[in-house]
């Protein structure tokens, strides 16, 4: 039994379904520190057909399609509720950032809009035992 409570985990949602990612693997601005730095997206039980259908498309490069949130979503703290851009389509919702953590992606979206790129972050489709995960590949737009 540990003593203290892990901060930033959403104790709502199952233990495989919490999504994963570490401050540790960021710099001071929020830039991953090197090129394999991923984030793993919480809430994807509930859109497991909506990622098997993009699976089995075999969509070769996957984006997401979140817009950099707005003053009144950091107001209320709102969570950053993904979609992913494969081909020609733009999908539902496919998961969550983890709670804590939408600062990174924030930033990082902000940072791709500023240096004239397409606000969208590189996407790894992973099939694990629980279900097929959405990892987020944050070592790819450094």
């Amino acid at each position: 039994m540990a003593l203290w409570k892990s901060r930033g985990t959403d104790d709502s949602l199952p233990k495989n379904d919490r999504g994963a990612g570490s401050f540790s693997d960021y710099g001071y601005d929020l830039a991953a520190k090197n090129g394999r730095v991923t984030l793993r997206l919480a809430d994807s039980d509930p859109h497991q057909d909506t990622l098997r259908g993009i699976l089995d498309a075999g969509a070769d490069d996957i984006t997401t399609a979140v817009p950099a949130r707005g003053l009144e979503e950091e107001r209320i703290d709102a969570p950053i509720e993904v979609r992913l851009f494969a081909g020609s389509r733009v999908s539902g919702v496919v998961g969550v950032v983890p709670r804590g953590l939408e600062s990174i992606v924030d930033d990082n979206i902000r940072r791709l809009d500023d240096r004239g790129d397409k606000p969208r972050i590189p996407v790894s489709l992973v099939e694990t035992r629980h279900g097929i995960r959405v990892d987020l590949r944050m070592g790819d737009i450094r």
